[in-house]
This record gives C-alpha cells, structure tokens and sequence, in this order.
C-alpha cells in the first residue's frame, strides 16, 4: 500500500482533532484549559521555560484524551456489550489521562505560583 501525501496525512490528523472537538466532552474540556493557560501565558509573560512547560503538559493532556478515546472506541467497536475485561482496559486508559492532568495541575502550581503571588 502506497503511503499518502504528507499533507493528506497532516489533513486527516487535522480532522481527527477536530472531530475530538466536536464529539468529546473532555477535550473539549481539557482545549478550554489549554487556551486558558495560553492566556496566562501572554497575561504574566512567562518565561521560554516555563512556557515550554505550560504547554508540554497542556498537548499532554489533550494527547492522552485522545489516545483513550481511541482505545475506547476501538473497545466499544470489538466488544459492544459489556464485559470486565474491556471495562478493565477504558478504566486504565482513563487512568492514563488522569494521571496527566493531575502532572498538569502540578506543573501549573509551581509555575504559576511565582508570577501570581511574588
């Protein structure tokens, strides 16, 4: 099979963040936080490393999202009606994103705290 076009690979990958906007609640969620955070970034004037920071952990997030929307659609299509083991796999999957974004609200703490309150 032939390999498309880079930028029918970069339209597709596109779409695919699009679509996460327009269906999924949390990254909907998790993109309203991102653009918070970009805010910030300009409002306090972060530094190029704590900018960095900022938004390694916000694409963090929103990459686990949609690594565990994918692992839960793929779940969902294979095994539509309820089983434990599929339950097992969304719940770690899950746990994965959760796991990133309390890394997030950490980050943020330390990074924030010095440009709000000094």
């Amino acid at each position: 099979m032939r390999k498309p076009p880079v930028h029918k690979s970069l339209q597709n990958a596109f779409r695919g963040v699009f679509l996460m906007m327009k269906h999924e609640r949390n990254f909907q969620l998790e993109a309203m936080a991102f653009l918070i955070n970009v805010f910030l970034i300009f409002y306090l004037n972060l530094s190029s490393t704590d900018t960095i920071l900022i938004l390694m952990v916000s694409f963090g997030v929103l990459a686990a999202e949609i690594l565990n929307t994918a692992i839960e659609k793929i779940c969902d299509f294979i095994h539509p009606e309820f089983d434990q083991r599929i339950g097992f796999i969304k719940d770690i999957s899950a746990g994965a994103v959760l796991l990133m974004a309390i890394a997030s609200v950490i980050v943020g703490i330390f990074v924030y705290w010095k440009y709000i309150f000094n």
